[in-house]
């Protein structure tokens, strides 16, 4: 579910969750990476793109809502 269109298709609210998730998940992965050796080290870089991908929509959201408030 890290494709762009995909999270363009949800909700505000289902959006916020789904980057909470992934930064929960992202923390969780530092911290074995810090701490033993990492099964998947590529979840990183993929969890890393999936906030960077919402946080973009959501900022992406906000402007429109604001050129359209105003």
């Amino acid at each position: 579910m890290s494709h762009a269109s995909e999270l363009r298709e949800m909700s505000d609210e289902h959006l916020a969750l789904t980057l909470k998730e992934s930064i929960e998940t992202l923390f969780k992965l530092r911290i074995q990476a810090q701490t033993e050796r990492l099964d998947a080290p590529s979840e990183l870089r993929r969890h890393r793109r999936l906030v960077a991908r919402i946080k973009t929509i959501q900022n992406e959201r906000r402007r429109q809502r604001a050129a359209a408030a105003g």
